[in-house]
């Protein structure tokens, strides 16, 4: 496979500092801070915010207005819809105890993983501090503010488990036990899922 040179959008700004794999292709008004890493062949859409130290993996599709904020792990093959947001302090305060501005350096920035081949809604917002598992689906306007499952189904202000997903994101039937593994079946796809954590 041959990869392309990234394509960035003229209006984009991108740090010196950052990395950009091969086949990116970063649209309008997008920002890349300091030190992010951005893998191959990802789509970042219009107005997406990319913090300092923030890594993606490839094969990111990251859809208009998303904010990653430093602490943020991305793996590969994952789909962020537009205006999902990321937190990273679990503690945020504009100023000091002495009534200071805070600086970069007062954040105590708290870290996220999204799990290869996850999806998270238009409207997401997810907490600091929680792992959203392998094949999870986070549905449009959900609050994430726990760790999510792999392959679960997670809805709502918080998000709370509706059930599982296949690698195709339809909802699994006849999840049940076999002997100590939780199985699904897909009807799209007609398979039988191992989806034990």
């Amino acid at each position: 496979m041959i990869l392309l040179a990234p394509y960035i959008h003229p209006t984009a700004e991108i740090s010196a500092q950052a990395q950009i794999g091969a086949g990116t292709r970063i649209w309008a008004q997008a920002q890349v801070r300091e030190y992010a890493i951005i893998g191959d062949r990802c789509n970042i859409g219009k107005g997406v915010y990319v913090d300092t130290h923030v890594r993606i993996g490839s094969n990111v599709k990251i859809q208009n207005n998303v904010s990653l904020f430093e602490g943020v792990t991305v793996e590969d093959g994952v789909f962020i819809g537009p205006h999902v947001c990321f937190t990273n302090d679990m503690f945020p305060r504009a100023i000091n105890l002495d009534g200071t501005l805070k600086s970069a350096e007062d954040w105590e920035i708290t870290p996220t993983l999204v799990g290869y081949g996850a999806s998270l809604g238009a409207g997401t917002v997810v907490r600091c501090g929680v792992t959203i598992g392998r094949f999870a689906l986070v549905g449009a306007g959900s609050v994430v503010t726990r760790d999510v499952a792999p392959h679960a189904l997670v809805v709502g202000n918080p998000a709370r488990p509706r059930g599982y997903v296949c690698e195709c994101a339809y909802q699994l039937e006849r999840v049940r036990e076999v002997d100590g593994r939780l199985m699904g079946y897909c009807p799209r796809c007609n398979r039988e899922y191992d989806i034990t954590p």
